[in-house]
């Protein structure tokens, strides 16, 4: 895992990326701020009142010194803050609304990210998975032709990597969202030097089952090579003819996918979330995740449950992100 993220610092070392975190406060977020700005490798931002910060750090025996601080309760910038939110939510909010809104430390960092003050922001240590997403959703919102963000694991053991999708977000993906899903996952594993050969997973493969949830992901394959005419992707598959040559050479012989693929697209949330446990549990892999993908600007949202390493480790991946 240490030789990933690496190879992540190394990518994103000398673009002078900016993440803003929103929970300032907390000791794990200031521990990594206070690394990644030692070592300069990204621009940390802190959300918060100066002096709580600086009274924080002490305690914490971290230094902040030379990390930038907005405090939503003295920007210079809230007001054209407020009428860009305004304007972004389309009558959505009133100036009124807007001031209320923008005292939140997501949204307010949310913001920073649209108005390009920063390049990325990770929150989550103390707020919930929606507290995160939902400004970005709002605010940022996801790239053009995609309804739906994702959540991706990057699956790590020694020399292997893989990605697996959505682990994180979609409940009950249609043949649309399994579709920009493949195309986006394939785009991130490209980010951190997967070479994205695409699975489309089911219990069947290429028709040895009919149901309603494998016509599904017959319609997403064909709508992902729309999407992607050049995508390395083949579905319907299960996952031993995607993982294991000799399976795929008795179960898809015909298939681009030789049991070499690296990007398994799950047809669930369910089995998504199931899947990455077990190889993580059961197959001694490491998952870095979830990494939030599809949004106009990269937002990712940590564990309440996280370490100091898991902010720093995040911090990373978004500024990849956003490269």
């Amino acid at each position: 895992m240490s030789e990933f993220f690496d190879t992540v610092k190394q990518k994103v070392r000398g673009h002078n990326k900016t993440i803003v975190f929103p929970e300032g406060l907390d000791e794990r977020i200031l521990t990594a701020a206070s690394r990644l700005a030692s070592e300069e490798v990204i621009r940390p931002v802190l959300i918060g009142n100066r002096n709580e910060i600086e009274a924080k750090a002490r305690e914490i025996s971290v230094s902040v010194e030379g990390i930038p601080t907005y405090d939503p309760e003295n920007y210079e910038g809230f007001e054209e803050m407020v009428q860009a939110f305004v304007e972004r939510r389309k009558g959505k909010a009133t100036e009124e609304d807007a001031r209320k809104i923008l005292k939140d430390v997501n949204y307010f960092g949310t913001m920073l990210v649209y108005l390009k003050k920063a390049d990325g922001l990770v929150s989550g240590a103390i707020h919930s998975t929606a507290d995160t997403v939902r400004p970005a959703l709002q605010i940022i919102k996801t790239k053009p032709g995609i309804k739906k963000t994702s959540g991706i694991f990057i699956m790590v053991r020694d020399k292997e990597k893989y990605v697996f999708a959505d682990c994180a977000i979609n409940i009950a993906p249609d043949s649309q969202d399994l579709a920009e899903t493949a195309v986006e996952s394939a785009k991130t594993a490209r980010t951190f030097d997967i070479e994205p050969r695409v699975a489309m997973l089911s219990f069947s493969t290429k028709g040895s089952a009919h149901s309603d949830e494998t016509e599904k992901v017959v319609q997403a394959v064909k709508m992902a090579k729309e999407l992607d005419p050049d995508i390395v992707l083949d579905g319907e598959l299960q996952f031993d003819a995607a993982y294991v040559p000799a399976v795929a050479q008795r179960k898809a012989p015909d298939s681009v996918i030789q049991g070499n693929a690296t990007v398994f697209i799950f047809p669930s949330l369910e089995a998504g979330n199931i899947g990455y446990k077990m190889a993580q549990r059961l197959g001694g892999f490491e998952a870095v995740g979830p990494i939030l993908q599809g949004l106009n600007a990269p937002v990712n949202d940590l564990s309440r449950g996280c370490n100091a390493e898991d902010v720093y480790n995040l911090a990373l991946i978004s500024a990849a992100q956003s490269l």
